[in-house]
């Protein structure tokens, strides 16, 4: 089962606390990005295009376990940048880990073997580690050769000492059903991952290429036809299958970017991680503040081609939890 047990159990009091409290916006994840230096320069993000003054900077362990706090949130994915870079990143993991946080930790996984002994492993803790194909299709990705072997190495050396591990790939217009079958099979069959995330390149305003973004109409297509054989049910996929079939195009929802808000080192970004329209200084501010009714597809321009996880999925679990059906299929794991 690629969601734990333990976390849909505490996922599931948790949205029937915001039920019955009738809070119409609450996060369920929070995207924590504690810096944005990192060791590769991959042109499908920019975080790395800041100036040299911002990359020198980092929150504090204070600041980044105090936002997690200040919102609540169940789960905690720590982004960047690299996180691994942090200097202080292992007492930011042992101290949201410390107040039952599920944390996912985002890397390349360069540094992870060096980094390795720094951690625990715990049943609310998970690396993530980004593979976008296999060998030349990602190290084409992160423009760098041997970055997927030694992920693959650091992986198989995590799962080793009881580390969960789950991956993240993002897929282009230059993938096909092709592509995404194989790099899916060998996470799944041949390294097997703990679970495996997918998303469709997004169109971040400050990567280096703007041309290899999918569109809606793309993304359904791909995704579609990759899921066609049958495949899709038998892969560890960390979603819900609610979020899975809005990625084939079976069902659509409106955009709620409250559902996983980013926080980093200038605050609360409206309305997410993917565009800059300003900060919050509280989590509080964030949602008061904030015309959450401007955005999504057909309100914003920026957002016509977007299908991304921190707006999408948010809307397929609120969905999942509206239908007997859906919330039976979600429990066991039937994608």
């Amino acid at each position: 089962m690629p969601i734990p047990v333990r976390q849909n159990l505490r996922m599931g009091a948790y949205l029937a606390r915001q039920k019955i409290a009738r809070r119409d916006r609450f996060p369920l994840i929070v995207e924590l990005e504690p810096l944005f230096t990192c060791n590769l320069a991959c042109p499908g993000c920019g975080k790395i295009q800041y100036p040299t003054e911002v990359l020198r900077k980092r929150l504090s362990v204070e600041e980044a376990v105090g936002a997690i706090e200040e919102c609540g949130a169940p789960m905690v994915s720590i982004a960047g940048g690299e996180p691994l870079l942090h200097p202080e990143i292992e007492e930011i993991v042992a101290r949201l880990i410390g107040r039952k946080r599920f944390v996912y930790l985002c890397t390349n996984a360069v540094l992870l073997k060096r980094r390795l002994d720094r951690f625990e492993p715990s049943p609310y803790f998970s690396f993530v580690v980004h593979l976008d194909g296999l060998r030349e299709r990602h190290d084409e990705a992160v423009d760098r050769a041997g970055v997927f072997d030694a992920a693959v190495e650091a992986i198989r050396m995590a799962k080793a000492r009881g580390f969960r591990v789950t991956t993240n790939s993002t897929f282009f217009t230059n993938d096909s059903p092709k592509t995404v079958r194989e790099v899916l099979d060998f996470l799944n069959d041949d390294l097997k991952v703990d679970a495996m995330m997918i998303s469709p390149a997004y169109a971040y305003e400050k990567a280096p290429d703007q041309e290899h973004f999918l569109g809606v109409r793309q993304t359904r297509q791909l995704f579609s036809a990759a899921f066609s054989d049958g495949r899709r049910k038998r892969w560890r996929l960390n979603h819900s299958p609610l979020f899975l079939d809005f990625l084939e195009g079976k069902v659509d929802y409106d955009c709620t970017p409250w559902g996983i808000p980013s926080y980093s080192i200038f605050g609360w970004q409206r309305p997410c991680y993917l565009m800059s329209d300003g900060y919050a200084r509280t989590y509080k501010e964030l949602l008061e503040t904030t015309d959450w009714s401007k955005y999504g597809r057909g309100k914003d321009v920026r957002c016509d081609n977007c299908m991304a996880h921190c707006g999408y999925e948010p809307s397929a679990v609120i969905a999942t939890t509206k239908s007997m059906r859906e919330s039976i299929r979600a429990a066991v794991g039937t994608h």
